[in-house]
């Protein structure tokens, strides 16, 4: 079975960015002819990412790897959703939040709030909440306990923590790199407060639809994550491919009881987002 054996059965397609469409560096091999497909048979496509950026952004990076806006309807973002819920403070969770927030994560990512009414400050007892947006380029990507100092302060202060990215690690380039939600697990455990938006909550699911226009049964999922795209479409009532070769590296042979054992069915499991 290939994706165009799917394609018929829906009008619209949720697709995961990293571990599908790229590798954080270039889109895999049959990607862009896959999207170029899709088009021609008046499909719907919009991203759904765990990026802790805001969906423009994420549309210019997309650009820049040869996934032009033509190829795709729109972007919906974890930090996209954030951003949302910190400037419109309708969200319970986000409305006692305060102004004053300490950034964990790289510059980058300052996109997701440096447009909004909010202080950036530089330490845990001077602010009221701690955003986490992953990593930064001083501590690296690859170690968690470089960020202990920071998140314990931040619980010595008592700050909830927002979480921007509930991934816990992505496969760049090859290389495997810690991700927002992996610190956001590391501050619970601890006993930190932490706000996450994103996938596998189903709340994202509402926008993404909206700016896809087509209803859930007709609506396929596709994801590289268990954790978070599979499980995430099945909360939301969506269908779900699930595609091999990202995050899991899982075989071919491996993957139906890795699906079972996580009470999982995608109607399909795939090598490839490909044609």
């Amino acid at each position: 079975m290939s994706f165009s054996d799917l394609a018929s059965a829906y009008d619209g397609f949720i697709v995961d960015l990293w571990g599908v469409v790229h590798d954080g560096v270039r889109p895999y091999p049959g990607v862009i002819d896959t999207l170029i497909w899709l088009r021609a048979w008046q499909k719907r496509v919009v991203f759904l990412s765990n990026a802790p950026r805001r969906a423009a952004a994420v549309v210019t990076a997309l650009a820049a790897m040869g996934i032009t806006p033509d190829l795709h309807d729109g972007v919906m973002s974890s930090g996209e959703a954030v951003h949302s819920a910190l400037r419109d403070r309708t969200d319970p969770a986000f409305a006692p939040l305060g102004s004053r927030l300490l950034h964990l994560g790289p510059a980058r990512d300052r996109n997701l709030f440096d447009d909004l009414p909010l202080i950036e400050v530089e330490r845990a007892e001077q602010a009221d909440f701690l955003l986490n947006t992953g990593p930064d380029d001083l501590a690296g990507e690859s170690d968690p306990a470089a960020y202990d100092d920071v998140l314990n302060a931040a619980l010595a202060a008592g700050l909830p923590m927002v979480c921007a990215n509930p991934d816990l690690e992505v496969v760049r380039a090859g290389k495997r790199i810690i991700c927002a939600g992996l610190l956001a697990e590391i501050y619970a455990a601890r006993g930190g407060m932490v706000i996450t938006r994103g996938k596998p909550d189903p709340a994202i699911y509402g926008p993404t639809l909206a700016m896809l226009g087509t209803r859930r049964k007709r609506t396929l999922a596709v994801g590289d994550s268990l954790r978070t795209d599979i499980a995430g479409a099945k909360a939301a009532g969506i269908d779900s491919v699930f595609i091999l070769g990202g995050i899991h590296a899982f075989t071919t042979e491996q993957a139906p009881s890795a699906c079972a054992s996580a009470g999982l069915s995608p109607v399909a499991i795939l090598p490839a987002f490909t044609w």
